[in-house]
């Protein structure tokens, strides 16, 4: 059984009104020694490329979190929320890895935007995107004409992805002078 002394003193065991700086700073260590441990058990994609799946852990574990160092909620019961929330979130992601169509569920499909150069203007309202947002999202990877594009995608992350037309080199064939061998030239 713990003493009740030693949770009075680090402010384990107190509410909002009654932490001092000292304990509620013990309480934010503690917390992100906790919150550490549940990522590194966690997936790594969870902070990386996230989808709205994994945003949606990263609010949630925010807010309960957050009241496990203020005093807001209690110490152990909010942090034993947030490894709930962790282990909800991995059996999720094995689900949607053993079947493809819970994880489009949860996870959510990529959208073609561009195909063959051509704009899918209904995908675009779909995605509530304009043609000015697809634009700027093509010019950051250097496009500047649909004639550079074989697709675009809007990703589950909600990042738009190119793949770029690979254009066939123009081919010159040289003559320098008579009697000299011929130089041909390829040029991307």
């Amino acid at each position: 059984m713990v003493d009740p002394s030693v949770l009075v003193k680090s402010g384990l065991g107190l509410t909002a009104e009654s932490l001092s700086v000292l304990q509620m700073v013990l309480r934010g260590i503690a917390v992100y020694l906790a919150m550490l441990i549940l990522v590194r058990i966690g997936k790594k994609r969870f902070m990386g490329a996230a989808t709205a799946f994994d945003v949606i852990l990263g609010f949630m574990i925010g807010s309960i979190a957050s009241r496990a160092v203020t005093g807001n909620a209690p110490f152990v019961p909010a942090l034993a929320a947030t490894a709930a929330l962790f282990l909800v979130h991995w059996v999720f992601s094995k689900l949607a890895l053993r079947w493809k169509s819970f994880g489009g569920i949860i996870k959510g499909h990529a959208d073609v935007l561009i195909q063959a150069g051509q704009i899918d203007h209904a995908a675009l309202r779909k995605a509530h995107l304009t043609e000015g947002d697809l634009w700027e999202a093509l010019r950051t990877r250097g496009v500047s004409g649909l004639d550079e594009v074989v697709e675009a995608r809007l990703e589950r992350s909600g990042e738009v992805s190119v793949i770029l037309a690979r254009h066939k080199p123009a081919v010159f064939d040289v003559g320098v002078a008579e009697g000299v061998q011929t130089v041909r030239v390829e040029l991307r």
